[in-house]
């Protein structure tokens, strides 16, 4: 039996000591929307908020400015303290020549600093336009649309307490502390009333550990091998939580706290896979949001933000738009894993709208296989694959479908609804039928996409993903097997690329046109699997575990060729962690058996 390396939370915060380095990993908590970091200017505090409407950009909340920077630790005199830093999950130290300054989370929306016993001082910038000091701190406001507010609390005393206007929406914050204990509370909140109850240090620091003993105590164990980035991206699945808030109705993880600020259909069903394993309530709760907000009609929102849900965009077609239809599948691994029946109970209605709208609004040349109407339904946003238009009726998208209707099947079968078993088994050896009849191509030996009646000539992995189907002819699912080993097509330094290396519209750093993505080789592991492919799910699997194993931080896409992070690839990335999580905990089941 393969134990958890160390017996103690201790040992576990040792190990993530320094992986968060405040440059590209930041300093959070679950549930916050706080992040602590540092540039060249000082620390900084950002906030994982999206808020489309201060702008009416999308994706304007990844260049905004932060709301506290130029954050220092200054000495009576005001001059800057240089320091050393020391970072656990818990905690972050500051060792300063005047002693150390010591950060931790108080609650979600407050940070606790802890003071040297020596007379010291900090001195921030916060963008508000709003100010005024108090015989204990001040208070700080940002007004108009969006409201936030912040209130700076010590118990300790002070021999400074200044604020400058910068300009009309900035001011400059001077703290400066006497000799003795205690500390600094800074409540970062859109709420109208301020947390400013300073705890003792020692209780503040204590519940910030404890708060990280619970998340880790339910964790399985793996492989040696794998333990450092395990706990790792164990880390990551609770500080990329994000609040309850608005729309947001459920405790969720983020795809990326820096990046990507929501929640997205099928990196919430990926996300669960890994919170099954330890925090079951979570893995149901990925999927609940989503069910929360599911139109009358039974599709599934796109994406779900504090202000409100994406269900139709107008660039870069006017459509509806979703993403690929896994939830039935993913419903059933947490009840492999959980054995919580009354989960598909609740979940089976709403599952089966969903389907029946892929089923009835899809499929517009009637030819019993399903389109995707918008690009970014398919959730690979810039595939080549859509360059002569939409729609697009792609292999994976009914591969998808098919593995749905199988899981619905064994659903049904659990919950005592029988008679709807044969009828999801007859409607998915169907769809198999016309994806072999319409989109096989045997030339090529690969599945390939059309647009209206026009072949699309490209060797992506999605063309593989027919190996999810349960009872693929074996000669068509051997030619794919030959496809994906192939150095010259699929298997590259870090396998899978987005589009075959041997094609012109490869391009290794481009998004979905070539990096290789997590989540297509977790899929075509499953794949591999289900085909009766073992030995070569395996492979591929050792394969991914062994390149995510190269990098302190998790990231969205990967460079084929070099096997190092996109250019352009967000970092703390949900999906590519929870995956890593599922599949050393199936590499180390693997390594139990045998």
């Amino acid at each position: 039996m393969i134990e958890l390396k160390g017996k103690n939370l201790e040992t576990f915060l040792e190990d993530l000591k320094n992986r968060i380095d405040l440059e590209h990993i930041p300093f959070t908590d679950r549930g916050s929307r706080i992040l602590v970091m540092k540039n060249e200017h000082g620390l900084i505090i950002r906030l994982a908020e999206r808020w489309y409407k201060l702008t009416r950009s999308i994706s304007a909340y990844r260049q905004r400015p932060p709301i506290i920077e130029e954050w220092k630790f200054i000495d009576p005199q005001g001059h800057t303290l240089d320091y050393s830093l020391e970072t656990r999950p818990d905690r972050v130290d500051f060792h300063t020549k005047l002693g150390d300054f010591t950060l931790a989370f108080d609650d979600t929306e407050t940070l606790f600093l802890n003071l040297p016993s020596s007379a010291c001082g900090i001195r921030f910038t916060a963008h508000m336009d709003l100010g005024q000091t108090d015989r204990r701190g001040g208070v700080l406001r940002v007004t108009g649309d969006i409201r936030r507010n912040l209130a700076y609390t010590t118990n300790r005393k002070i021999l400074e307490n200044r604020l400058d206007c910068v300009n009309s929406n900035s001011q400059v914050v001077t703290f400066v502390f006497g000799k003795g204990t205690g500390g600094l509370l800074i409540n970062l909140t859109p709420r109208l009333g301020f947390n400013r109850y300073i705890k003792e240090a020692a209780i503040v620091l204590e519940n910030a550990r404890k708060n990280w003993q619970d998340w880790f105590d339910g964790i399985p164990p793996v492989l040696p091998e794998y333990h450092s980035q395990y706990l790792y991206a164990w880390w990551l699945m609770a500080a990329g939580i994000i609040s309850t808030r608005f729309f947001t109705t459920r405790e969720v993880l983020t795809p990326s706290k820096i990046h990507y600020v929501g929640v997205w259909q099928w990196d919430a069903l990926f996300h669960a896979l890994a919170y099954r394993h330890a925090h079951p309530r979570l893995a149901k709760d990925q999927l609940r949001i989503l069910l929360d907000h599911q139109r009358e009609d039974g599709m599934l929102p796109d994406a779900v933000h504090d202000e409100g849900t994406i269900t139709h965009l107008d660039f870069p077609v006017d459509a509806d738009v979703t993403k690929p239809p896994l939830l039935a599948w993913t419903i059933w691994k947490i009840y492999e894993t959980t054995g919580d029946r009354e989960f598909l109970q609740e979940t089976y209605e709403a599952t089966v709208k969903w389907i029946n709208w892929w089923i009835k609004h899809n499929d517009r040349d009637n030819d019993g296989l399903c389109e995707y109407g918008h690009p970014f339904s398919s959730g690979l946003d810039d595939s080549p694959l859509w360059d002569a238009g939409m729609p697009v009726c792609s292999p994976d998208l009914n591969a998808y479908l098919v593995l749905q209707m199988n899981c619905l099947a064994d659903i049904a079968n659990e919950i005592g609804e029988t008679q709807d078993v044969p009828i999801w088994k007859e409607r998915a050896n169907k769809l198999k039928k016309q994806m072999d009849e319409i989109l096989w191509n045997e030339q090529i030996g690969i599945y390939l996409a059309k647009h209206e009646a026009d072949v699309i000539p490209l060797k992506t992995p999605f063309g593989l993903f027919p190996l999810l189907v349960d009872g693929l002819k074996k000669e068509n699912s051997d030619k794919l097997l030959g496809h994906l080993f192939n150095p010259k097509s699929f298997w590259t330094y870090f396998p899978v690329p987005s589009v075959a290396v041997d094609e012109d519209k490869f391009k290794e750093e481009q998004m979905w046109r070539g990096p290789a993505w997590v989540n297509v080789n977790y899929l075509l592991i499953e794949g591999l699997t289900r085909s009766g492919y073992k030995e070569e799910a395996q492979k591929l699997r050792r394969i991914t575990l062994d390149r995510l194993m190269k990098f302190q931080d998790f990231f969205e896409y990967y460079n084929p060729i070099t096997g190092k992070p996109g250019l352009k690839a967000a970092p703390i990335f949900g999906w590519s962690a929870a995956l890593f999580i599922d599949l050393a905990l199936q590499e180390t089941s693997q390594a139990e058996i045998s």
